[in-house]
């Protein structure tokens, strides 16, 4: 029996046994050959980048099965470090910003990092999870966004732990080797964001 344990705009979560499945649900509104094509494409796209993610040493949930709009992840046991960010510590801090310079040295931007898709489990382990709107770009432009939305999400959600940014920040350029541009891309995308 399945169970139901998140839904969201694109897709639904279920929790069987020690697996996760998530379902990309078909949007009443589109064209059904067009909506089908965008569905089975996110879905390959996530895939691909969770998968690419593991293999250069960002750890991601292991997929098991893959079919057109659905994919069954390993279950995770351990929380989003949205609910449990006070409990973070300093190390935890740096693997976040490592990993992120892993993957952006590797082409592959996340596309939603916030505290809500990344996880800690019960065994201290870090693990970066929904890759549904990531991709593959060599610019800085995307790069300097998975950094801009991760630190407003922790100065709106978690504004307390604001000194958390420096740390994975720090921990990101000494992992990062063009990273200066990125940073300065950074500053630019957090000023224009102060005029709207």
């Amino acid at each position: 029996m399945s169970e139901l344990i998140a839904r969201g705009a694109e897709a639904e979560l279920y929790k069987k046994n020690q697996e996760i499945i998530k379902i990309r649900k078909p949007k009443k509104y589109r064209n059904k050959t067009l909506d089908e094509r965008i569905r089975k494409n996110r879905t390959k796209k996530e895939a691909k980048a969770t998968r690419e993610a593991r293999k250069i040493g960002v750890p991601t949930p292991i997929i098991l099965d893959m079919k057109d709009f659905e994919i069954k992840f390993e279950y995770l046991d351990g929380e989003k470090i949205k609910k449990i960010y006070s409990r973070l510590n300093q190390n935890d801090f740096r693997k976040i910003g490592k990993y992120i310079a892993k993957l952006h040295q590797n082409r592959i931007f996340h596309g939603d990092l916030t505290t809500s898709n990344i996880l800690k489990t019960n065994r201290n382990k870090i693990y970066f999870i929904d890759f549904g709107l990531s991709g593959y770009d060599g610019h800085i432009e995307p790069k300097g966004v998975d950094l801009h939305v991760l630190f407003q999400t922790i100065r709106s959600s978690h504004p307390e732990h604001t000194d958390s940014i420096n740390i994975i920040l720090n921990s990101y350029k000494s992992s990062m080797n063009n990273q200066k541009e990125i940073i300065q891309r950074l500053n630019e995308i957090e000023e224009r964001g102060r005029y709207f």
